[in-house]
């Protein structure tokens, strides 16, 4: 009981600590600052059966202020109509340029292959890489360049505030926000080359053209499933300058609409999220009971002393929310978001033993990071 006692402390107490230092030093999107030149912008979008927000998101990105950028979609074999939603949104700006994908090589998976093609046709310096359900105000684009410039990133990754609507999304995806706040510190990120501190958002990332080409384009990470992450890691293994913002509401995304989504969204990225292993992800599971459901325990219990533990877990989780934007409030139902991480993790599982991957989008993501049509 002492150890564990001692082990919970010292872990919340470590989290709070980098959570406070990421609140201080997170850089974050000013739409008042404005870059210093404006090179020419190539933002390109990946879009697989995404007829519900193309449209909304490439009149967003039309609506932008910055002087000299392109839109270029790629429909990635959609069944649903995103090409034509993609088409209409156009109105035929010359700024706007829709294509469609080639067949999925084997050994890539398709995100991946459809922005190694994007990033093919661009025109673009800098190659900003975004999702088709990103929204970006005006303004955003041009916050971006301006972050670009002032930090000297090669990679710039930006963290989009995340909305959140039904109980699924409020209880998990804010989770995302936590493991960045409270468990990355951020100067390690940003001031060493370590690997493991590397930290990337595949919603948003932009490239300087030359850095994207010295670390392989997407091909470096054709069969990866968390693909930004090891771009990530890349930029830090050749020497390249990574960079992390926070979105702060110019650049949002939400990313899932129900718990289903949410499940198998998270289920998808999991197990590659802890190095494709099933013991590491197991052994984190029971991390995070030890250290935010445990301390409610004791204190159920009977142990009044138990509360400052508890009261440690709901800060650390109420300050990424508050560095973050989402529900504060929230941070009181954390081992009920503990819980459903838990059952994502072992749908993660069961679908690795019995299907050797995950399905998403009709597409198979097997174990060694290969994808089939579905």
């Amino acid at each position: 009981m002492a150890v564990a006692v001692v082990f919970v402390t010292l872990a919340l107490t470590i989290m709070a600590l980098t959570a406070i230092v990421n609140a201080l030093v997170f850089p974050r999107l000013r739409i008042s600052h404005l870059p210093t030149a404006y090179p020419r912008v190539s933002v390109l979008i990946p879009a697989r059966n995404e007829v519900a927000v193309i449209g909304q998101t490439v009149s967003h990105l039309l609506n932008q202020s910055y002087p000299d950028f392109e839109i270029i979609v790629l429909d990635d074999h959609s069944t649903d109509g995103t090409l034509d939603a993609a088409r209409r949104a156009a109105q035929g700006e010359a700024r706007v340029r829709v294509i469609t994908g080639q067949p999925l090589p084997p050994g890539w998976l398709g995100k991946n292959w459809a922005c190694q093609q994007l990033a093919a046709a661009a025109t673009g310096d800098w190659l900003v890489f975004t999702d088709a359900d990103v929204r970006w105000l005006p303004g955003a684009l041009t916050a971006v360049a301006a972050m670009m410039q002032t930090s000297r990133a090669d990679l710039l990754t930006v963290w989009p505030t995340q909305q959140t609507e039904s109980w699924g999304e409020r209880l998990v995806v804010p989770l995302l926000a936590l493991a960045i706040v409270a468990y990355l510190p951020l100067p390690l990120v940003h001031h060493t080359s370590w690997r493991a501190f590397a930290a990337a958002n595949g919603q948003c990332l932009a490239f300087r053209r030359a850095a994207y080409e010295r670390v392989g384009r997407h091909a470096a990470v054709k069969g990866q499933i968390v693909e930004d992450v090891a771009l990530a890691r890349q930029v830090k293994a050749n020497g390249l300058r990574l960079r992390v913002a926070d979105g702060a509401g110019l650049v949002a995304c939400r990313m899932y609409r129900d718990w289903p989504s949410v499940r198998d969204g998270f289920a998808k990225n999991i197990l590659a999220g802890h190095g494709n292993s099933m013991p590491l992800l197991l052994l984190s599971a029971v991390f995070h009971w030890l250290v935010f459901v445990l301390p409610w325990l004791w204190f159920i219990s009977g142990q009044p002393s138990a509360l400052l533990l508890v009261g440690l877990g709901v800060a650390v989780r109420a300050l990424a929310a508050a560095v973050s934007r989402q529900r504060i409030a929230d941070a009181m139902l954390l081992p009920i978001s503990v819980l459903l991480m838990t059952l994502i993790a072992g749908r993660a599982i069961w679908w690795r033993s019995r299907y050797g991957g995950a399905r998403w989008k009709d597409r198979m993501i097997t174990q060694l990071g290969s994808a089939a049509r579905g």
